[in-house]
């Protein structure tokens, strides 16, 4: 009878891990490979899409059949063009969204991103944006909202920037991050700062003495840690502030590094 119940036991146990890990469970032992999707959208559509460097297809572009992971996205069309990172995680769809312009201060969009937990997560550029979900105010941007799960309307918006209106649907169980790209209005176009980086490139994250990279808030020591990157790690570089880069990551977090452990990469 203990031989019973100790199999019984250890069954559960069994039943209980492979639960748990379910994702991972199947990958491992029945070969089955985790996947995601994307969904592509641009202003103006027909935009060529290159995943990875591979061509494939044009806008409106989606494919629910992609392998979780990090993907470089580019849209062209005509001479305009955007490219970006996104984080494509298990069972869900990133949609990234643009409004294609020949000048890269007049282009715009957002990345929406889902991963497990709750509530909205708000990033903009340029940050410190206001935002508004329903038509009620919240802090400026980066901001992270404790939201009812369904349909909400965001606005986001900026002093000489052009406003954003984000329709977005929050299912249960799920973080809905928000990154968004604001265009300069007309009246401002012939007066970008010149310490803004007009283009996109890209840094690498070099070896650190910790065998990480912390991710600030703030372009300083006193900045709170709200991430860490690891070395061979590739960021968008958004701004250079002295001793200290204005990063853009995979899943769509913006804060700031030390330029110090940084490299660009050549464009």
């Amino acid at each position: 009878m203990k031989k019973i119940i100790i199999w019984l036991l250890v069954l559960i146990s069994l039943i209980a891990l492979l639960l748990r890990f379910s994702d991972q469970a199947a990958e491992i032992f029945l070969g089955i490979k985790q996947t995601s999707g994307i969904s592509v959208l641009s202003e103006p559509s027909d935009a060529t899409v290159f995943l990875n460097e591979k061509q494939v297809g044009s806008t409106p572009y989606e494919d629910k059949s992609l392998e979780v992971g990090d993907y470089t996205v580019r849209l062209e069309k005509g001479n305009a063009s955007w490219q970006g990172r996104v984080k494509l995680t298990f069972g869900t769809v990133t949609v990234v969204n643009r409004d294609l312009a020949s000048d890269p201060a007049s282009s715009a969009g957002e990345i929406l991103t889902l991963n497990k937990g709750k509530g909205l997560t708000i990033i903009s550029s340029p940050s410190e944006a206001q935002v508004e979900i329903d038509g009620k105010s919240y802090d400026n941007t980066p901001v992270i909202v404790d939201i009812a799960t369904g349909e909400h309307t965001i606005l986001v918006s900026h002093a000489n920037y052009l406003k954003r209106s984000i329709p977005a649907d929050l299912p249960n169980n799920f973080n809905l991050t928000v990154s968004v790209d604001l265009a300069l209005s007309e009246a401002d176009l012939t007066t970008t700062p010149t310490s803004v980086i007009t283009q996109t490139p890209e840094v690498l994250v070099k070896n650190t003495p910790t065998g990480f990279l912390r991710v600030r808030d703030k372009p300083n020591l006193n900045g709170k840690e709200i991430a860490q990157v690891k070395p061979g790690e590739i960021l968008i570089l958004l701004e250079e502030q002295g001793a200290w880069d204005r990063v853009r990551l995979s899943d769509g977090t913006e804060g700031f590094v030390s330029s110090s452990y940084v490299e660009k990469k050549n464009p």
